[in-house]
């Protein structure tokens, strides 16, 4: 238990930190302060991965699958690498509900800023009960790999339909329930208008990302659960993807059209992950095929996106 203290306070730290000095005002991210910090996130991510190979080489985490110290590690990092590629529809999205509700970019990082803290409970929720329902019923592993195969084939066939936030079931009950106004007042979440106080745009940009991040997670999850079922290791691969992720929406927010190859790398990276649930009582891939499929799988993506571009 230490360890999980530990780790949810060099969390918690870092977001104060990000929060109260590095952008405690609120200003537009440049592209080149978004690549900084994606640098930044994505290297302590890799680091983390020794600290990994530590702690189950010394014993200080519970060890529920007698995980060999190295396969913790590439398990960590194959995980990482799934969640953050997963990420890349999320960032998506995130554009889309900006967008529609006018968020100016200086005030777009307080929200993602909010809306992580509220993926870092909803993910360990979702993850508790992964987990629980894996080690307790072994059948779950065919539904979560049958899961991941639907929705691979799903978006390989299905023409994407343009995402309106302001129809979607989220704000329809939203304005039923409390006053909203298009109106802001700098970066509050919450303003008073005559008797009453309503919610501004911020907050239900806020409030409808979250929601679209659980929706996200009902894929990424299982996807994670195929690579591992430690809790730890889980939960650690899932919370540094998301905090990387906001530094990522501002670096790629205005280019993710250009990498639309991508989205078969998804497709082939979903499909493997859920053949790997699917087998894992009869056949186990090594953990260096893993990995290296997907990092196989984004490069790929990237380099047909790029020259298709470059044409």
């Amino acid at each position: 238990m230490a360890v999980w203290a530990f780790f949810l306070l060099g969390i918690f730290f870092f977001l104060a930190l990000d929060l109260g000095v590095f952008n405690r005002k609120a200003h537009v991210i440049s592209v080149r302060e978004a690549s900084i910090w994606t640098g930044i996130w994505v290297t302590l991510s890799i680091l983390f991965s020794g600290i990994i190979y530590w702690l189950y080489a010394t014993g200080r985490v519970d060890n529920v699958d007698s995980l060999k110290p190295m396969d913790a590690s590439l398990k960590y990092i194959t995980g990482y690498l799934i969640e953050l590629s997963l990420s890349i529809d999320n960032i998506f999205v995130i554009a889309v509900i900006f967008g529609s509700f006018n968020i100016p970019q200086k005030y777009q990082h307080r929200v993602l800023f909010w809306g992580i803290l509220g993926a870092i409970v909803f993910r360990a929720l979702m993850i508790f009960f992964g987990v629980a329902l894996i080690k307790k019923f072994s059948f779950a592993t065919y539904i979560f790999g049958a899961f991941l195969i639907f929705t691979a084939i799903k978006m390989l066939v299905s023409k994407q339909k343009a995402f309106n936030p302001k129809k979607s079931f989220i704000y329809r009950n939203l304005r039923k329930v409390m006053p909203i106004t298009s109106h802001m007042q700098g970066q509050k979440f919450f303003i008073k208008l005559r008797h009453i106080t309503a919610a501004t745009p911020l907050f239900m940009a806020l409030v409808i990302i979250e929601f679209s991040d659980v929706l996200f997670a009902l894929d990424s999850v299982p996807a994670i659960l195929a690579i591992t079922s430690d809790p730890f290791l889980v939960f650690s691969s899932n919370i540094f993807a998301i905090l990387g992720l906001r530094s990522m929406y501002f670096f790629l927010a205005h280019m993710i059209n250009k990498f639309y190859y991508l989205k078969y790398s998804l497709v082939a990276i979903l499909t493997f992950v859920g053949v790997k649930l699917i087998l894992a009582h009869h056949f186990t891939f090594p953990e260096w095929f893993s990995l290296g499929f997907i990092l196989l799988s984004l490069l790929i993506g990237i380099l047909v996106s790029s020259r298709e571009k470059n044409e």
